[in-house]
């Protein structure tokens, strides 16, 4: 019975102890929320005979009116934009000044993009390849964002973010090898084509489950700030990710974190089949930000400018400020959602033409050039060519590449062979051997 007393009066001692240091820490983490520099709300002394709201949660006024808040309180978010259709620009104090290298080099990533799509495709139909998602109509939302980061920056994608990879430096060769799964392939055959990835370039690679990359997005930029390296994160996704409990979450966290982090919200009409009157009833995502407390913006995404402006002052204030903020990129998925897909059963060619004929980001963006005699029709013709020519020498060369080895199935996952993984792998190869007319092994690396 002593032992028992004994353990019971330590057992009172130690939670005396710890209520105390709880208490402490509570009015310490109280103290630092009420007094916290650029806080989107303050603490105010507590005071009983005040007639105004006291609820921690909310910064808020009274009312003696029985009303609802209506749907479109925030509602008509307007779209910044720098050039208009024909590639003039609208406010000279939002030209980014861009040097004519500077803007050569967006159209032709835009227009090599644009040729390494049509290719693969058409491949995908041939049936040389499995799967394939083009970029058609997107193209400025890639290379005006890429261009306004730092290479450092790590890009979380979705799977029609190509251009972004292909501004950092992704060379020809290594998209021809993933979308094959060759023995050149990054991801060593494991994925499906345009699950791209590159630790080199900062860019986590792809997976299919929509809107896993955003809470993902969320944890790597918190990081980044605890590491105060001067670095940002940038997460990309469309409207209809933005519809899954991920994007909540990923919202949340990097709010009340405070992480550095750009969510980039391709807003393209379409997900998959469902258009955008089907996905949300209010004003698109850029109306969700002040929600979650974070600053956003709605972008014309058909405008190269306007989207390199706008993830250019996010990723400096994102980085400065230690805060998240949310781009809307208004445009249009041209294409189909991907080789699996028919959208001409859910919208009408007239529709798609308009926004190929006659919005579409890369003629904007030649327009601009054209006006300043920075690109003529001579230069259309010749680059066309070169790239066309770039792009099958890269997609010749991955087709006859061979595949990844057989013996990659089981590496990667424990640094030494579990006795289970390497009997399977035995009995892989037995079953192999027993059946070689059916697994043709000189197509497969060594």
């Amino acid at each position: 019975m002593a032992a028992v007393s004994g353990i019971n009066k330590m057992y009172g001692v130690c939670l005396h102890a710890v209520r105390v240091t709880a208490g402490l820490r509570a009015a310490r983490l109280l103290q630092h929320r009420a007094f916290r520099v650029g806080a989107v709300h303050q603490q105010q002394p507590f005071d009983s005979s005040l007639e105004k709201p006291q609820f921690p949660g909310a910064s808020a006024e009274f009312i003696d009116n029985l009303e609802f808040i209506q749907p479109n309180v925030i509602s008509g978010i307007p779209i910044y934009r720098v050039m208009d259709r024909q590639g003039n620009i609208i406010n000279p104090s939002q030209d980014p000044q861009l040097s004519k290298e500077t803007v050569l080099n967006f159209y032709q990533k835009m227009t090599l993009l644009n040729t390494m799509d049509r290719i693969l495709y058409e491949s995908q139909r041939q049936g040389r390849i499995s799967f394939y998602m083009t970029n058609y109509g997107e193209e400025g939302t890639h290379i005006g964002s890429a261009a306004a980061l730092d290479p450092n920056d790590i890009v979380f994608g979705q799977y029609r973010e190509a251009g972004v990879l292909m501004y950092r430096g992704f060379p020809l060769d290594m998209f021809m090898a993933q979308c094959y799964a060759n023995a050149d392939d990054l991801g060593k055959g494991r994925q499906m084509p345009v699950h791209y990835g590159s630790k080199d370039l900062n860019f986590v690679t792809i997976s299919s489950p929509l809107a896993t990359q955003i809470p993902q997005a969320a944890g790597a930029a918190y990081a980044v700030k605890r590491e105060n390296m001067n670095r940002a994160v940038i997460c990309y996704f469309g409207e209809g990710a933005a519809s899954e409990g991920d994007a909540h979450a990923g919202f949340n966290f990097s709010a009340t974190l405070e992480c550095p982090l750009i969510f980039f919200c391709r807003n393209n009409g379409y997900a998959i089949s469902t258009p955008t009157n089907e996905q949300y009833r209010g004003d698109g995502i850029a109306a969700r930000g002040p929600g979650y407390g974070m600053m956003s913006i709605r972008v014309d995404g058909n405008d190269v400018f306007a989207v390199y402006n706008a993830t250019k002052e996010a990723r400096r204030r994102a980085v400065a400020e230690n805060q998240p903020f949310l781009i809307e990129a208004m445009t249009y998925r041209i294409g189909h959602h991907s080789t699996s897909d028919d959208s001409s059963a859910y919208r009408s060619v007239d529709e798609v033409n308009y926004w190929d004929k006659q919005d579409h980001p890369i003629s904007r963006l030649r327009h601009y050039m054209t006006a300043r005699s920075w690109w003529s029709e001579d230069d259309e013709r010749s680059w066309r060519k070169q790239s066309r020519k770039m792009v099958m020498e890269a997609f010749e060369k991955a087709e006859k590449r061979l595949k990844p080895s057989p013996e990659l199935l089981f590496t990667d996952v424990y640094q030494e062979m579990t006795p289970n993984l390497d009997k399977q792998r035995q009995s892989m190869w037995r079953h192999v051997q027993q059946y070689k007319e059916h697994y043709p092994l000189d197509l497969y690396d060594k």
